[in-house]
């Protein structure tokens, strides 16, 4: 691997002006020099736009593209990885931050191994203003066998949220370009879950990045995409239909699409029980009220 190879940051942003500076700048002082940030600027109002091109104008690395209308969240994405011209490429949120060793870091990754097509890293999250971090310490990602991978991703997905965050990982640019993302609630779940499919992975068992986190519920999310409600209400449904077509749709032995399918299946009834457990909160809640 070349190790001056050029790095693309993709940065998605909506109105993202109260924080986008920091964010870009944490890009920019990464110690791995030959990078491009591409900014996708989903047709914010605020004064997002001013502020990228007052950005891109003092640095040459900086590409900016406005979107003429908001194409939603996912196409949004889709477009920062599609305009990337490196060999390996990040995603980076409107309001996260980088250590400035986060891309050399992740490329020392790459270097150990041939194989390795996306290297993820530990990560400190925001929430309520409490920060956390996991330690994610398995090595199934890494395995040449896709099911393992696939359903150690799925694992993951059922554990705590601050474990791993794949999509915010470095990814070859090739590879994840064969990736496609869906305007489905828990996108960015089975895009990850294709990820495990494509390759095997290398973790940094260190923080090299910052993010501000937020839980949105199913139905929320809907709305947040421009999708009917019933959607979000059936998400878990509709995830697992999804990820089922993608194991059909992809080159496996018997016995690997057995395991992948028996993996879905976990985590189907694994969600399903939470939601019940929290409607029988619920409902003890309400019961206790009414006494």
């Amino acid at each position: 691997m070349n190790p001056d190879a050029l790095v693309s940051i993709g940065l998605p942003t909506f109105n993202g002006g109260r924080n986008l500076e920091k964010a870009v700048l944490s890009v920019l002082a990464q110690d791995h020099q030959n990078l491009e940030l591409v900014i996708c600027d989903n047709a914010s109002t605020d004064d997002t736009e001013e502020i990228c091109r007052d950005l891109a104008a003092g640095d040459s690395r900086i590409r900016y593209h406005r979107q003429p209308e908001n194409i939603g969240p996912v196409g949004n994405f889709a477009t920062a990885l599609r305009l990337a011209e490196g060999e390996f490429f990040r995603w980076v949120g409107d309001d996260d931050t980088l250590a400035e060793y986060c891309v050399s870091r992740s490329l020392e990754e790459f270097a150990k191994d041939d194989r390795i097509v996306l290297v993820t890293a530990q990560t400190a999250y925001t929430a309520d203003g409490v920060t956390r971090t996991g330690h994610y310490q398995g090595t199934a990602l890494n395995s040449d066998d896709p099911a393992e991978r696939f359903a150690e991703m799925l694992r993951l997905l059922t554990e705590d949220y601050v474990l791993m965050d794949p999509l915010y990982g470095v990814h070859r640019t090739a590879v994840a370009r064969t990736v496609p993302r869906r305007v489905l609630v828990r996108e960015d779940e089975i895009a990850a879950a294709q990820h495990a499919l494509s390759g095997p992975w290398a973790h940094v068992p260190e923080v090299l990045s910052h993010r501000n986190w937020a839980n949105a519920n199913p139905v929320k999310m809907s709305g947040r995409l421009a999708l009917p409600a019933w959607r979000g209400y059936f998400a878990t449904l509709i995830q697992a239909r999804v990820l089922l077509g993608v194991i059909d749709q992809t080159e496996l032995t018997p016995d690997q699409r057995r395991r992948a399918r028996r993996a879905v299946l976990k985590l189907y009834v694994s969600r399903q029980r939470r939601l019940a457990a929290r409607g029988g909160r619920k409902l003890a809640r309400l019961a206790h009220l009414t006494r």
